[in-house]
């Protein structure tokens, strides 16, 4: 039986990459930018590419953002991607503040990554600080980032793995049914693809 995943169009990125990875491991993809349509979802992905305002303004616009948060407070699983992740957090400082979900406590800002060239961009170490479902077979392996901003969590124990790039960031995260992770799981290889059917594996 194929497993369900829902994935938010939020209309400011291509969801063509992430739809097929997520059907090269077996899912059944619901592409949508209805908020009726979360009330049917059983696992939700949340991807992102582009400026945090940008983003928030497009799920606001569409009216996703209550329905976003009625999803997660039905316990649920919600994976965001790259951009997807840093709008979980509370305000990004891209362009001024800008407030986020709220869904995990912290804030998302640039990095301070000395003389390396920023954005981040290439394959990295993903390293976990704790074990976790998501993370299932995948501890230290190497996954495809492209981002300017990190992600800092306000609770360390929201930080399910790190990352080296100038400075240690939070790549992982995840808070009770809500999960984040900043590289790009559908440009990962064999990595992504075992995080993304790890994903689907998530039990409400």
């Amino acid at each position: 039986m194929k497993r369900s995943v829902t994935v938010i169009d939020s209309g400011i990125c291509n969801l063509g990459s992430i739809t097929c990875a997520l059907r090269r491991v077996g899912a059944e993809v619901e592409v949508t930018s209805e908020p009726d349509a979360l009330n049917r979802a059983q696992k939700l992905i949340l991807p992102g590419v582009g400026s945090f305002p940008a983003a928030m303004e497009a799920l606001q616009g569409r009216g996703l953002v209550p329905a976003l948060k009625a999803f997660v407070a039905s316990g649920r699983p919600l994976l965001g991607i790259c951009l997807g992740m840093q709008l979980l957090l509370e305000e990004g400082e891209e362009f001024g503040l800008t407030q986020g979900l709220s869904l995990i406590p912290g804030r998302v800002r640039m990095f301070r990554a000395g003389n390396l060239r920023v954005p981040h961009m290439g394959w990295n170490q993903v390293a976990g600080k704790r074990p976790d479902p998501l993370l299932e077979g995948i501890d230290g392996r190497y996954f495809y980032f492209v981002h300017s901003y990190l992600c800092q969590p306000s609770d360390p124990q929201d930080v399910l793995a790190v990352t080296e790039y100038g400075e240690t960031f939070a790549s992982v995260v995840r808070r009770r049914n809500v999960w984040g992770i900043q590289p790009h799981p559908e440009k990962s290889q064999q990595a992504g693809q075992k995080l993304l059917s790890n994903f689907l594996e998530l039990c409400p």
